[in-house]
């Protein structure tokens, strides 16, 4: 690393943990030494207008004047895909280096980070073998094309929730080319795309992270989740590829069409999230130099 270089910063982790206050605490110390530091989202959910209160997003008035950047660049009605988000995401970080600031990347969105950060190569993609996969989808159901997905490639099957079907017929697309899919896209020692990078991950004791997390639904049905959703609907919410299926969103959608009492949608909302919250755990532990961090982070240390 050439000294006074610009850094990448990844500050990752599961939901909950507090990544969003840490990213504010290390810019806001860098900002004060000189540093004209900025964050960029790497939340999947976050970037897409108007999904505030279910994805935890941080209003204008709580960055404290420090430069956001990909919060609200989507329409609801549009496709988050992490081909699509690495490149707008190098080339923010890029400009902020360019600036002469560090760029700290927070998220819990594992594979838009890992796209970043790592020299990560995206899978085959055939128009032909996804539209069969997909009405393979619609007809049978997800929980088939998983079981063929286990048999094919037991190891990506592993780190896929069996009820997302879009992800299953992704990987299924790329079994079938003869391709290598996402988990082996990563190599066990995968290379930084940034030599100045620095990984810090935070986790909490899981019995504290998941009454945390329970708490955190309660409180977004109370701060009007319901009302948040049901503009969003107005706006196509329910034709969004992505949006749609985020937890609490499809939960909120189903109540509003009565599929769902309220305790149903705020259960279930809940087990999602917890479930989700794991596999960002497992994820992040794949990453080889991560610096772990629990509770209060002295980012003075950090920066030393």
């Amino acid at each position: 690393m050439t000294e006074g270089s610009p850094r990448l910063w990844a500050v990752v982790g599961a939901t909950g943990t507090g990544k969003s206050d840490l990213a504010l605490d290390l810019a806001e110390h860098l900002r004060a030494q000189g540093n004209t530091a900025e964050i960029v989202n790497a939340d999947a959910m976050q970037l897409y207008r108007g999904m505030d209160i279910g994805t935890a997003k941080l209003r204008e008035d709580e960055r404290r004047g420090i430069p956001h950047h990909l919060f609200d660049v989507r329409a609801v009605t549009d496709e988050a895909a992490v081909a699509w988000y690495q490149p707008i995401a190098r080339d923010a970080i890029a400009a902020i280096h360019g600036r002469g600031g560090d760029a700290i990347l927070v998220g819990g969105s594992g594979l838009y980070v890992s796209s970043v950060i790592f020299d990560f190569r995206f899978p085959p993609r055939d128009a032909a073998v996804r539209a069969r996969l997909e009405a393979e989808l619609e007809q049978g159901g997800a929980a088939a094309l998983f079981e063929r997905l286990k048999e094919r490639d037991p190891a990506t099957a592993s780190r896929i929730d069996p009820k997302n079907g879009r992800r299953i017929v992704r990987a299924l697309e790329v079994v079938e080319q003869g391709g290598a899919t996402h988990g082996a896209v990563l190599p066990e020692k995968p290379e930084l795309w940034h030599a100045a990078t620095r990984i810090i991950g935070l986790r909490t004791p899981r019995e504290e992270l998941v009454q945390r997390l329970d708490r955190r639904v309660e409180r977004m049905w109370q701060d009007g989740m319901l009302g948040e959703v049901e503009r969003l609907r107005d706006e196509g919410l329910e034709q969004g590829v992505t949006a749609s299926r985020a937890i609490g969103y499809a939960q909120a959608l189903g109540q509003l069409r009565g599929d769902l009492t309220q305790d149903q949608a705020i259960a279930e909302t809940q087990a999602l999230t917890r479930r989700y919250a794991r596999r960002q755990v497992s994820w992040f532990k794949r990453y080889p130099d991560i610096e772990w961090a629990e509770g209060s982070v002295d980012v003075a240390a950090l920066t030393d």
